[in-house]
């Protein structure tokens, strides 16, 4: 362990021993991990930054056992992170926990006029600080690091507790603590991003736009090349390629001999174990149909469909008032469940419901009705009981 240009170097068990203790004790602390995931299929952690009080640390994975990190997850302190999510699935792999309670900077900067912005340019607001530009090609799996590096990396976490104390200042003057708050619970319940592989094609842009029989054998073929990239820890990509995947998809071959023929598929696709599970995955698929590819639908009534663009337009509006920015609010697909009464649908339920959730009810029962006021904005306004159709 070594101090380092205001931050710590830590290498060894005892020292980061010392600091989950320290951890235990503070009301909260700042977090952020570098990783990588180009050659594998899980994330390869490579740093932990840490910040708490006027200290600063970072953690070599590589050097010290991560098992007891989950207790300063799990502990008292309130863990600060900004754009949480694959810092969370890092976290929950490397030490089988998640934050017992998350303050995400981003998010909490969403609710306050600051869209949804990057730890640089909310440090630059906030502070008028330039940080460091990272070099999104930097091998953080090298050791040593160099100085630039580890200077860079303990800037992440560097501004974070401050931040936290700023946007809560503003949250709590604008009376949207209590909905950042609950954003950032829902974002750490989450937790680690589990994606199911039947759902691995939506996620190549060109299988998306096929239908039928083709959609079925693309979604049988790319579920079998994510379950296998999974048992190698290998991208998927380099499993089977994408081209590959689409290329079987329309083709639906029955033989190895027409499976090599496809384009995209290399010889060792075409040949023993691998060959016979894609022709198998072809066969799965074989047979079955998917229609729509744009994920969840709704079978809305007919006479709510216009509704739907409408009120989009409504709560863009409303969030650029409010000053929230409007994917927090309602996206399009949240407003077509509370439409269709899916009950799971976030304008149901807590800050939305009351926000935006039982006004758009109210409009589509009649008892409101969306108007310009002149200056082209779009206003809700409660129609008088003789205005209701009959």
């Amino acid at each position: 362990m070594g101090d380092l240009g205001g931050h710590i170097w830590v290498d060894d068990d005892a020292a980061f021993g010392a600091i989950v203790d320290e951890l235990l004790t503070v009301e909260a602390f700042g977090i952020d991990t570098e990783f990588h995931r180009e050659r594998t299929y899980f994330p390869q952690l490579a740093l932990i930054q840490l910040s708490w009080n006027d200290q600063k640390a970072l953690v070599d994975p590589f050097a010290v056992d991560l098992a007891p990190f989950a207790d300063a997850l799990q502990g008292p302190a309130v863990v600060v992170m900004h754009a949480a999510s694959q810092d969370l699935e890092v976290l929950d792999l490397a030490c089988g926990a998640l934050p017992r309670e998350l303050f995400d900077t981003q998010l909490a900067a969403g609710f306050v006029g600051h869209s949804l912005p990057s730890l640089a340019a909310l440090v630059e607001r906030f502070y008028g600080v330039h940080l460091p530009k990272g070099d999104r090609l930097t091998d953080w799996l090298r050791r040593p690091l160099g100085g630039d590096q580890r200077r860079y990396a303990a800037s992440d976490v560097e501004y974070l507790l401050g931040l936290r104390d700023q946007l809560s200042a503003q949250l709590t003057e604008r009376g949207r603590l209590d909905w950042a708050l609950a954003e950032c619970e829902a974002l750490r319940a989450k937790g680690r991003v589990k994606r199911p592989p039947e759902d691995a094609w939506l996620r190549i842009k060109e299988a998306r736009t096929l239908r039928g029989e083709a959609a079925a054998v693309a979604r049988a073929v790319a579920a079998w090349r994510e379950e296998r990239a999974m048992e190698l820890d290998q991208p998927v990509r380099f499993v089977l390629s994408d081209l590959a995947v689409v290329g079987v998809a329309q083709r639906k071959p029955k033989t190895l001999d027409e499976l090599k023929r496809i384009r995209g598929v290399d010889e060792r696709h075409a040949k023993g174990r691998v060959g016979d599970d894609v022709l198998a995955a072809v066969e799965a698929g074989r047979g079955q149909s998917i229609l729509r590819t744009d994920g969840p639908t709704y079978d809305l009534d007919r006479r709510l469909r216009p509704a739907v663009s409408l009120v989009a337009a409504w709560v863009s509006q409303l969030s650029r008032d409010l000053e929230i920015e409007t994917s927090l609010v309602a996206t399009r697909a949240d407003i077509e469940a509370l439409l269709a009464g899916d009950p799971s649908a976030r304008l149901a339920v807590g800050w939305r419901a009351e926000l935006v959730g039982e006004r758009i009810r109210r409009l589509v029962d009649g008892e409101a009705a969306l108007a310009f006021d002149g200056a082209g904005n779009l206003v809700l306004e409660d129609r008088a009981p003789h205005e209701n159709p009959s």
